[in-house]
């Protein structure tokens, strides 16, 4: 299962991304992993090689690449909503499907998009801004109602652009997002006529990322 690490080019500059694939000739079924408020750390490249265990090919984008590193690591560090904006997370993730269905060993007709906390988030965003995903799947994404940067519309507000099946996870006790907020999500995908299908998991806190299975 070979996994390494791939640059494309965003808005003239470099953007690295974690790649990990099945061992054979493909061309595989691919998922994108967005990151969480760590970045592309070691629990997202696990999870991507966890994916290409299980016969899909995976992609993490450093959606960091645009912040200086001093920032990024400051003391304190910074919230990931202080330093990135939803146009930028919306051209990374459109420079990673670029990138997949221009590939040889992709089925570019077939991504999927996942992610957690911060990046169920981006998932959400990416599925309503791209139209080449197949299926989404959040888990614990919060922040849905409010844009970030030079965003103009929370990702919520989007709801109608997402043309694939959504599978969202949720955690009883989380606050963001709260239980009232997953039924305010599923009114509105209901509303609009959104395969959609819930998942809540009780007492599950979702910092502690050595749990998600």
């Amino acid at each position: 299962m070979p996994s390494f690490w791939e640059k494309v080019q965003v808005d003239g500059q470099d953007m690295d991304m974690y790649a990990s694939v099945p061992s054979g000739a493909g061309p595989f079924n691919a998922i994108v992993v967005s990151q969480h408020g760590g970045g592309v750390d070691r629990f997202i490249q696990t999870m991507c090689d966890r994916f290409a265990e299980a016969g899909y090919a995976a992609v993490a984008p450093n959606l960091y690449h645009r912040i200086p590193d001093e920032v990024l690591n400051g003391d304190p560090r910074p919230r990931p909503w202080d330093v990135l904006s939803d146009p930028d997370i919306v051209a990374d993730i459109n420079a990673t499907v670029d990138f997949l269905r221009n590939h040889p060993a992709i089925d570019g007709e077939k991504l999927g998009i996942t992610g957690f906390c911060m990046g169920g988030r981006v998932a959400w965003l990416g599925a309503a801004s791209n139209p080449h995903f197949k299926a989404l799947a959040p888990y614990y994404g919060g922040n849905l109602l409010v844009p970030w940067g030079a965003g103009t519309k929370p990702p919520f507000e989007m709801a109608a652009n997402i043309d694939c099946p959504v599978l969202f996870h949720f955690g009883e006790v989380d606050e963001n997002p709260s239980q009232d907020d997953m039924r305010k999500f599923d009114a509105e995908l209901t509303s609009l006529g959104k395969a959609h299908q819930f998942y809540t998991y009780p007492r599950r806190q979702p910092r502690l990322h050595g749990l998600y299975d």
